[in-house]
């Protein structure tokens, strides 16, 4: 009997503590968290957002030769530096439509981009396209870069906490996916919840765990150190985790780069057809050369490199690397499963599907915090500052961020071409927009500033095909325009259900 009672106390107990450690973590983290969520969303695709924000480069029917390609992008390295230490090509894949070359400038490196059949230069107007969001999901934007990544691990870490606590918490929580009750107010909140958090509950634990691991040496670098004593074992594995070719010291001595048809022909019986992705070549036009062909990583999930290296004079095979340590390994499946670079398009559609459930999930679990809260005030009660400002930032953060990042699509569409540092304009407008919508959340009662920042955010996707139209008549982007007015027609809708829902909230 006394076990009995010890074991109900330590589970009543248990769960308000779990109750208090969900609700906490998820409101400290959840705007940080619903940004990342939403745009780590949309970079899903963001060879196709980029191919979307740059018009003047033109689609390809089909996946241009990686050997001609590479020729085409040697030949224009030999004209503008031939004395370079490095040349780089990357080759466009399935989803691409530019090949870049590259070569070795201080510290970093020059690209430009050109035509992946003709080899000719193409000049499209300057923006960051799809990468910004990319990079806004785990780094944030004008902070340190690793300043940013401490504050989204810290908001992932919190992530994990509220999904564990989250399954604690509710027993039926399985049961309660199938269970869901309209117009109720607080309980259609919670069942929402409940329903976004178990559409994707493996997804959801392995897109944060594995987001966590992706920067593990940056978060938790003292395993690492412990194992790895001397710089010279951490250059190592830090070699085995990345395929780089560094250029040995010049002999001075010129010779002809061997044709690299044959390189080019070892790579396809080794790995199969079309699975090169980078050719990188060092010391071209000295006795020195080398040249490592890079696979890429469609078909297979870990990013753990896979590399042909050869010798630039005769084309003999110097190392073939197709495996890696049983740690580099682990680290390039969770890796390549976060980003999902492994993905077909029907795998790569419902990452994104999955991981838009996730940003559903992060958004309800914030509006519940405050309608829970709203309900609980008297009829003459006056909400307290700290409910108003998290019903404030929920609109910012939520529809204001559906608006900021349309309108960086129209200001990809809108802004001169000329303009200078035209990309960094493109981000700045993002972030205005972004904060304009918070000021607007701040002026307006709560309900109507939900309403008009929907329906604005339904106009500005709707408009986007129209937009597309008018400033490029010639492009085709039918996926797109699609998933434009997908996403119009769900703003939509939920600004009609709130529309018609009564909210207590409308009262501030």
């Amino acid at each position: 009997m006394r076990k009995q009672t010890s074991s109900h106390l330590k589970s009543s107990s248990l769960r308000p503590s779990m109750a208090w450690l969900h609700t906490w973590a998820g409101i400290l983290a959840g705007w940080i968290l619903y940004a990342m969520f939403l745009t780590g969303s949309v970079s899903y695709f963001r060879e196709e957002l980029t191919q979307w924000m740059q018009p003047e480069i033109p689609a390809l029917a089909a996946t241009p030769d990686a050997l001609r390609t590479t020729q085409l992008g040697m030949q224009m390295l030999q004209e503008i530096a031939p004395d370079n230490a490095q040349w780089t090509i990357e080759l466009p894949g399935a989803r691409g439509n530019t090949a870049y070359a590259m070569w070795q400038a201080g510290d970093g490196f020059e690209r430009i981009a050109y035509d992946p059949l003709s080899g000719k230069q193409y000049t499209p107007r300057d923006t960051a396209g799809g990468e910004f969001f990319y990079y806004f999901h785990f780094s944030l934007h004008y902070f340190p870069r690793t300043l940013g990544r401490w504050i989204t691990g810290f908001c992932a870490m919190l992530m994990l906490i509220g999904i564990i606590s989250g399954l604690i918490i509710h027993k039926k929580i399985f049961a309660d996916f199938f269970t869901f009750r309209w117009g109720k107010g607080q309980r259609s909140w919670l069942d929402a919840h409940n329903a976004f958090s178990v559409l994707g509950l493996p997804f959801h634990l392995m897109i944060t765990y594995t987001g966590l691991v992706m920067l593990m040496f940056m978060y938790m670098p003292w395993g690492r150190d412990a194992a790895l004593t001397t710089p010279q074992e951490r250059a190592a594995l830090t070699a085995e985790m990345r395929a780089r070719l560094t250029p040995d010291t010049r002999s001075g001595q010129p010779a002809t780069l061997t044709p690299i048809a044959h390189m080019f022909a070892e790579a396809d019986k080794h790995w199969g057809p079309g699975n090169v992705e980078r050719a990188i070549i060092s010391n071209p036009g000295d006795t020195t050369a080398r040249v490592m062909l890079v696979r890429g990583n469609a078909g297979r999930i870990s990013v753990s490199p896979h590399y042909m290296l050869f010798n630039g004079q005769n084309g003999n095979i110097l190392q073939i690397k197709d495996q890696a340590s049983a740690a580099v390994t682990s680290w390039g499946v969770m890796y390549g499963l976060h980003l999902g670079r492994y993905a077909d398009t029907v795998t790569r559609w419902l990452y994104f599907i999955i991981s838009l459930a996730g940003t559903a999930m992060v958004a309800t679990g914030l509006i519940l915090w405050t309608v829970k809260r709203r309900q609980r005030l008297n009829q003459a009660e006056t909400a307290a500052p700290g409910l108003k400002l998290v019903e404030r930032m929920n609109i910012a953060c939520i529809a204001g961020l559906s608006i900021a990042m349309t309108a960086y699509l129209w200001g990809n569409r809108l802004l001169p071409l000329e303009m200078a540092q035209r990309s960094a304009w493109e981000i700045h407008l993002f972030f205005i927009v972004w904060g304009i919508t918070l000021l607007h959340a701040c002026c307006r009662p709560v309900r109507r500033a939900w309403l008009e920042q929907l329906w604005l955010a339904t106009a500005l996707l709707a408009l986007l095909p129209v937009l597309d139209k008018l400033t490029n008549p010639h492009a085709m982007f039918v996926m797109f325009d699609i998933s434009a007015l997908t996403l119009a027609v769900a703003h939509g809708v939920l600004a009609i259900k709130m529309h018609r829902t009564r909210n207590r909230s409308a009262k501030v």
